[in-house]
């Protein structure tokens, strides 16, 4: 087992950030700054192409830390932010970039991609989440959430369908192809985000994803817009149904 080690930290209007390795992956922890006590614990990945303090997940982060009180934590991806590129990386990205600029689907390369790099990350998370629980003021016995949107539902469904200290999460805009047998192993509560006029990802592909999961309870999330125009407020929204499930003070108000 590996143990966190923390490398910096600092604090700013009610939040902590810690900086740390577990294994050699470098994170990040978000937590009240009001004291060591017990809290949940939601963990996030990044989109494609992003990285753990990419402004998406430190607001989210910052929205669940003083909105519910939770702790928050993000690991860089396998190729992405502080972690070095592989040649593999380098020749899927290429294969993507030629294929957006010949106008041909995105689709199937990033599905492939983005299957590799679950393989990769869902041990890494794994021991990430080990390391956490380790750490006094989340511990063993605490409910553990996962966000993730785009390339963080792909790395997370896998993730999620094989660790059960997960008990509730928030997905959205993925391909079904890969994940759809994964996601049929999944119960715990869902909230899936898609975008009706996705450029990439058709309504069909985003519905089936949904259809998919085996959760009794979950529910869907559909804005009008193209990919990348997924509206803010649906963070919002991410915030209150981990309140809802995890325990917070959105959740009670």
């Amino acid at each position: 087992m590996y143990s966190l080690q923390f490398t910096s930290r600092s604090s700013s209007n009610g939040m902590v950030e810690r900086d740390f390795t577990v294994g050699g992956v470098p994170g990040v922890l978000w937590s009240p700054a009001s004291g060591a006590d017990r809290a949940p614990l939601v963990l996030m990945g990044h989109g494609g192409g992003n990285h753990k303090k990419h402004p998406a997940m430190a607001g989210r982060a910052r929205l669940l830390v003083t909105g519910c009180g939770f702790h928050v934590a993000c690991i860089d991806a396998p190729g992405h932010g502080d972690r070095p590129r592989t040649a593999h990386d380098e020749e899927e990205i290429a294969a993507l970039y030629a294929a957006r600029a010949a106008g041909e689907p995105e689709g199937p390369i990033v599905v492939r991609y983005n299957a590799h790099l679950a393989e990769l990350a869902v041990p890494e998370w794994r021991a990430t989440l080990d390391a956490l629980q380790e750490l006094a003021e989340i511990g063993t016995d605490g409910p553990v959430g996962y966000w993730g949107i785009n390339m963080g539902t792909a790395i997370g469904i896998p993730f999620v369908a094989t660790e059960p200290r997960v008990t509730a999460a928030v997905f959205g805009q993925h391909w079904p192809h890969v994940l759809a047998e994964h996601a049929q192993r999944i119960t715990v509560p869902v909230e899936f985000d898609m975008q009706w006029d996705d450029e990439h990802i058709s309504r069909e592909e985003g519905l089936a994803l949904f259809d998919a999961f085996a959760s009794k309870e979950k529910s869907l999330h559909v804005n009008s817009g193209r990919h990348k125009e997924l509206p803010r407020f649906e963070a919002e929204s991410g915030v209150r149904f981990f309140a809802r499930h995890l325990g917070g003070a959105a959740g009670r108000s």
